[in-house]
């Protein structure tokens, strides 16, 4: 059985977690088995399943007094200590650390996956560290993998995608779950949503990034507005009391849903009238895809990847720079649509669209296995 780590912040709710727990947990176990970093200092959402599939949790703590360095001595004790097969990076720029001391360690399958485009206004420091782990990445990995050529490109660079250790595997979703999904009206009345009530939706981390501040002023318009409209945050994070504080502020306590972290999302994607995503940025966006295998509209910025698209007509993506007062009248359009699209139809847009599960397996065991 070959041993592969998986070096990640952590294994709670998020679109990398969900993609490496869908791949998990269809890959042949008797073949390879998962183990998986996590700084943490505490249980992830996932942690309890990774064990009973027989994988592992690796805990480690960052060392203040030594940084990056610190890192990866102590990656490298655990990589010889375990010696593990291949070690597969998920951490951006932090991948270097993880695949140099995948080298130092002994490991000769040294995997740097792309999953996210982050732009940000970065300081000379940061800047020179982003370079040097960039380089870093270069020289240790043996694979470059991403969910979209934009995200490798930002991580890897132009070059990088032209070569043959590189591969885009695009994120594996269990699409049928949300396609086969059936609670809408069970789940609407769970949530309290009246029948002439517009719910409007979002899953993901409780980060800048995911933009609920922006959704938040939505929401508030539309109330103002005279339309009938609740919302549902599906997921948690360290903005939670910044969104609580928010929601207080915009009087909305009571007409917006807090679920923090759940493992039935298609139960609450698909009692959604619209699900929004407006995100500052994004490597991929898989719970666009989870939206449309539901069947269910979604709104989306344009820094969402165009590869999120299935071609069912129910994905619409705009700028931030439009105002709130333009996404309202945009939201009001799509939920007067009413669009409907069969079952059939979406899960063949899916397997035209290339997310079959052997085929994205049988990629990643061509990494594994050198």
């Amino acid at each position: 059985m070959k041993k592969i780590l998986h070096v990640v912040g952590g294994m709670d709710v998020g679109g990398t977690e969900t993609m490496l727990m869908n791949l998990y947990r269809n890959i042949d176990r008797q073949k390879y088995e998962f183990h998986f970093i996590s700084y943490y200092g505490r249980e992830g959402f996932y942690d309890k399943e990774i064990e009973s599939l027989g994988g592992k949790i690796v805990s480690l703590s960052f060392s203040k007094r030594w940084g990056a360095l610190g890192s990866i001595l102590e990656l490298k004790r655990v990589i010889k200590e375990n010696k593990y097969d291949a070690v597969h990076t998920h951490t951006l720029f932090n991948c270097g650390i993880g695949v140099l001391a995948a080298t130092l360690g002994g490991v000769k399958i040294r995997v740097s996956h792309a999953h996210t485009v982050f732009e940000e206004k970065n300081s000379f420091v940061k800047k020179c560290y982003i370079n040097l782990m960039r380089g870093l990445i270069k020289i240790f990995s043996t694979n470059y993998l991403s969910c979209s050529d934009k995200a490798g490109e930002f991580l890897f660079g132009k070059e990088i995608l032209k070569s043959k250790k590189y591969s885009f595997i695009p994120n594996y979703v269990d699409y049928k779950k949300f396609i086969d999904v059936n609670t809408r009206e069970e789940m609407r009345k769970q949530l309290g949503v009246e029948k002439d009530e517009i719910l409007i939706g979002h899953v993901g981390r409780f980060m800048a990034a995911k933009n609920h501040k922006f959704i938040i002023q939505i929401l508030k318009m539309m109330k103002d507005k005279g339309i009938k409209v609740k919302g549902v945050f599906v997921g948690d994070g360290n903005l939670r009391d910044e969104i609580e504080r928010d929601l207080k502020l915009y009087s909305l306590t009571k007409d917006v849903i807090l679920t923090g972290m759940v493992k039935d999302t298609e139960n609450y994607i698909g009692a959604m009238d619209i699900f929004l995503l407006p995100s500052t940025y994004e490597g991929f966006g898989l719970v666009l895809l989870e939206a449309q295998g539901a069947g269910v509209p979604a709104i989306g910025s344009l820094e969402i990847q165009k590869e999120t698209d299935m071609g069912l007509g129910l994905l619409k993506r705009y700028s931030l720079n439009e105002s709130v007062e333009f996404w309202c009248e945009k939201i009001i359009e799509v939920s007067n649509e009413k669009i409907k699209i069969s079952k059939e139809k979406r899960e063949k847009s899916f397997t035209d669209k290339g997310y079959h599960l052997k085929e994205i397996l049988r990629k990643l065991g061509e990494v594994y296995e050198g």
